[in-house]
């Protein structure tokens, strides 16, 4: 068997320098526009910078004289190569590219440097919509579009037809911000292209559309849900990114405090009962379950999903897409996985009666069971549930725990200071040294980089299920986990703001329900 050669041996056998890595600063980006990045990545080449006369070229494959040959043509010049590992030089490709490739904004300046009148005309009248996205402008500017959303670190695309204006906003870190405005004569090219890349139907205007689309954006495999209605000024788009390179996070890098992951393990460690996590659209609840089943995902263990919709792929794990055209709802499918002797189920969502009473009953029978539910913190969910329709009992003897969640934005690092509050909020005792950012080039000048979570996981003993059986008001069942030890919503976010993770402002902006008497 031949074993794999490393790239520092093959630079010693051909006589050139070994170089770990490719920084930045050591590349002249004037050679790279020269260069095509199909014939960099094909060839596994990266022209570097001018050195005494000749150019330094960085190569993954210094062995391909005949891509030399093409490179030493192309820029005139005498090349002295050095060997770098192939998925460092990769990187340092699409970094670089990426870096250099023009914005959303720059191509609809070229747009808007267009006769408009002479594009008004080509975009309008009783044409077929694939003709219209043949147009090499829009398929320029959807294309820097999403380029731009993942380089940002965007999680949705916002394409909102108005009036007389067409907006595209991009959500960062939780929060929408406006990009860019393209003439409102490409409204409909614009949607047709997003149409069709997403197999969807150009025809159809009248009625929402729900798709999907996979592209490679700076060697990144970002899966993008597309959904699409019908609004008075035209079709309203958003297009929500996923970026799958990232891997999934484990229950410790999600911002729980080590006391409440060492309780979810052990919860975990049961081999029935529900965990249920609560908190509003997209507070990361998909997230937290998707940690929690790569923390139980073992050889020896039957898990089984039903998910609306799939949005990581797990090895090993049974994951069915809910499909209503089909019947192939929540309940259908939980039905029909409890047939399979599953020893873990994860429902997606817990939506009707129907689907958490089948729940609960998998739960009692030998199941551990993990859903999400809508409501605003960890005690409600006991009076969501009672209110579908189970029954008390049911409910007290299922239920193992309740953890609540939200996103909050994290401060900066490279903007990140302290201060002393000059403010006070009633009911709040804060400390003495807070935390904000002031923006800068690293995060965008938005002051925040990522998000992390504040937690609130309300555990259920016997006295809890007393009091759930009682049908005792959820007040008095928060009040009774606190004197219990557990850490509320805003308690947790306080702990974060005082740790410098996060501000205070974006504490209250994200627990703002216990703040119903603060005047923010």
């Amino acid at each position: 068997m031949t074993l794999p050669v490393d790239m520092e041996t093959v630079a010693l056998r051909l006589g050139i320098t070994f170089q770990p890595r490719v920084e930045d600063s050591q590349v002249d980006a004037a050679y790279l526009t020269r260069l095509p990045l199909t014939f960099a990545r094909g060839n596994l080449l990266l022209p570097l910078r001018d050195e005494d006369g000749c150019l330094l070229v960085a190569s993954a494959n210094p062995a391909n004289f005949a891509a030399l040959d093409e490179l030493r043509g192309l820029y005139t010049l005498p090349l002295r190569v050095v060997a770098v590992p192939r998925q460092e030089l990769l990187d340092a490709i699409n970094r670089l590219y990426s870096r250099n490739s023009g914005s959303a904004r720059e191509v609809v300046e070229e747009l808007e440097g267009e006769e408009l009148s002479t594009l008004a005309t080509a975009f309008s009248g009783p044409k077929d919509l694939l003709d219209l996205t043949d147009e090499a402008p829009v398929i320029r500017l959807l294309n820097s579009i999403l380029f731009q959303a993942v380089k940002e670190r965007s999680s949705d695309i916002h394409i909102e037809p108005y009036e007389r204006e067409l907006e595209v906003r991009f959500r960062i870190d939780g929060l929408l911000y406006p990009m860019l405005s393209p003439p409102k004569v490409i409204q409909e090219a614009l949607i047709s292209r997003v149409k069709i890349m997403s197999g969807l139907n150009i025809a159809e205007k009248r009625l929402p559309q729900d798709g999907r689309i996979r592209v490679i954006v700076a060697g990144r495999d970002v899966d993008i849900r597309v959904s699409i209605i019908p609004t008075f000024f035209g079709e309203r788009v958003v297009l929500r990114l996923l970026d799958k390179n990232k891997g999934l996070l484990t229950l410790e890098d999600m911002g729980l405090s080590p006391r409440d992951v060492s309780a979810t393990h052990r919860i975990l460690s049961r081999t029935s009962g529900i965990i249920l996590v609560t908190g509003p659209t997209g507070s990361g609840k998909s997230t937290t379950l998707y940690a929690a089943l790569n923390h139980l995902n073992s050889p020896e263990k039957n898990i089984i999903t039903i998910e609306d919709p799939i949005e990581y792929q797990l090895k090993g794990v049974g994951q069915i897409q809910v499909n209503a055209k089909i019947d192939l709802t929540f309940a259908a499918g939980l039905r029909s996985i409890l047939r399979q002797d599953p020893d873990i189920v994860m429902v997606g969502e817990i939506r009707d009666a129907e689907t958490a009473e089948i729940a609960m009953q998998a739960s009692l029978t030998g199941h551990l069971v993990l859903s999400t539910l809508h409501t605003n913190d960890s005690a409600t969910a006991v009076s969501r549930l009672i209110d579908m329709g189970i029954e008390p009992f049911m409910v007290a003897s299922s239920l193992s725990a309740v953890l609540a969640q939200r996103l909050v934005r994290v401060l900066c690092p490279h903007c990140k200071e302290e201060y002393t509050p000059d403010r006070e909020y009633p009911g709040i005792v804060l400390p003495p040294r807070l935390y904000r950012s002031r923006g800068c080039d690293k995060c965008f000048n938005l002051g925040a980089l990522g998000r992390t979570g504040l937690y609130e996981l309300l555990l259920v003993d016997s006295e809890l299920c007393s009091m759930i059986i009682r049908q005792t008001p959820a007040g008095v069942i928060k009040e009774y986990a606190v004197s219990r030890g557990m850490r509320t919503l805003r308690d947790d976010g306080l702990a974060k703001a005082a740790a410098g993770i996060t501000s205070i402002e974006e504490v209250l902006r994200v627990t703002q329900e216990e703040y119903a008497d603060l005047s923010l």
